[in-house]
């Protein structure tokens, strides 16, 4: 479903999978959360984290299925840690 101005899907393809594996886009978002982050006049990297938790229901044909005992809810649990920073 790439646009008509792009090249074929195995060039986009194979392009991604090699920047994927030089580690590029891992070097890029840092690049970009430091430079976000000290745009918004905070130091380059986070002293500090907020990590969250969500139980989400799965059909039988999803895999594998867990408990989340609390919420009596069968399912994934997903967790997620991000920045502090409040927009």
């Amino acid at each position: 479903m790439l646009p008509p101005c792009f090249p074929p899907v195995s060039t986009v393809r194979r392009w991604f999978y090699l920047w994927r594996d030089n580690r590029l886009w891992l070097s890029l978002n840092h690049a970009l959360l430091m430079i976000g982050r000290e745009a918004a006049g905070r130091e380059a990297s986070p002293s500090a984290g907020v990590i969250a938790s969500q139980s989400v229901k799965t059909t039988e044909s999803g895999g594998p299925r867990g408990d989340d005992a609390g919420k009596k809810i069968k399912g994934r649990k997903r967790h997620i840690l991000t920045d502090t920073k409040v927009l």
